[in-house]
């Protein structure tokens, strides 16, 4: 679910609690959880509602102004749903990628997880090029990076989400970035 960064931020502060939706049917689940820049979100309800049953206390706690801002924002044809959400904790790729000290296990592990990426790829290896590539050009758009590589810009956001959940990569508000870890396996690699 696309959410803004400045609701992302009034989650994590408690301010906001709910969030409203018109979708066909729901996208997310009671007790499924995002990721995002500001930490893992759960969903702990998800009901569908009219529009005209919104009350005030809904409002406050999307973070409207009032009742008439939050119904002007209900716009679409799709059934509204009234989603309850908190902030779980933080993300846990955050500390995984603050590491830069890998254990001869950790370079094992992660040399397995991109052995395997490269092996599940229809396209033949990619992982090496692709740090390589997000190495040499931190805060590049990730379209200018796909066409370095002969890839569309999706499937190469794709691969650079791969990399992240290794917490090989981080995103910046602009491209991405090798993280500490990233660097590290990086060094490993060219020691070898």
């Amino acid at each position: 679910m696309q959410i803004r960064l400045t609701t992302l931020h009034a989650i994590a502060a408690g301010t906001v609690t709910l969030l409203f939706r018109r979708w066909e049917r729901p996208r997310v689940l009671v007790g499924g959880t995002q990721r995002t820049p500001v930490g893992v979100l759960e969903f702990t309800a998800v009901d569908p509602v009219d529009a005209g049953d919104l009350t005030p206390d809904d409002a406050e706690a999307a973070g409207f102004a009032d009742l008439d801002a939050l119904r002007a924002a209900q716009v679409g044809e799709n059934q509204l749903y009234r989603v309850a959400v908190r902030l779980a904790g933080p993300d846990p790729r955050v500390a995984l990628r603050a590491k830069a000290r890998l254990s001869a296990t950790a370079r094992a592990e992660i040399a397995e997880r991109l052995a395997r990426l490269d092996r599940a790829s229809k396209r033949g290896p990619w992982t090496a090029a692709v740090l390589d590539l997000t190495a040499g050009n931190p805060g590049v758009r990730a379209p200018d990076l796909a066409a370095g590589l002969g890839l569309e810009t999706l499937p190469f956001k794709r691969d650079v989400r791969k990399l992240k959940e290794l917490g090989l990569t981080e995103s910046l508000e602009v491209g991405y970035r090798l993280s500490p870890r990233g660097r590290a396996w990086l060094r490993t690699k060219r020691l070898n």
